[in-house]
């Protein structure tokens, strides 16, 4: 899992896709399969902003789609945030996904990968505040 979450897209890949998502755009709506690549490139970017707009396109195609389809979008939403250090946003949608899959491995290795970043982030800042005292 740390292999996912760590991943970095190409740069070839994210142009080749944000000209392909661009393209679409110009003609008209964009298709889902097309935002989704476009996401799944940005999420999986060295930069913040790049992952805060996939983020956001993720979020757009889970309020647009039926529950059936939203596993993929969820994951990486979980992914995204986990990437941007908001573990407590990625918690709310990978637990999301398991709702409707509890069984899903990859989820739940997500899940537990998240609970440990949560973990260890609350035990540096008590060990931060107890530095002080």
């Amino acid at each position: 899992m740390e292999a996912v979450v760590s991943d970095i897209v190409a740069p070839e890949d994210l142009k080749r896709f944000e000209k392909k998502y661009n393209a679409e755009l110009v003609k008209g709506p964009v298709s889902r399969e097309t935002t989704f690549e476009y996401a799944w490139c940005l999420i999986r970017s060295k930069y913040s902003n790049d992952i805060v707009k996939g983020i956001q396109l993720l979020e757009e195609l889970v309020h647009t789609s039926k529950k059936n389809d939203q596993r993929d979008f969820l994951f990486y939403l979980a992914v995204g945030n986990y990437r941007l250090k908001e573990y407590e946003r990625a918690l709310k949608y990978i637990r999301t996904l398991l709702k409707n899959e509890p069984d899903n491995k990859q989820a739940l290795e997500l899940e537990k990968l998240i609970n440990n970043a949560l973990k260890k982030g609350e035990i540096q800042h008590f060990n931060q505040t107890t530095a002080f005292l």
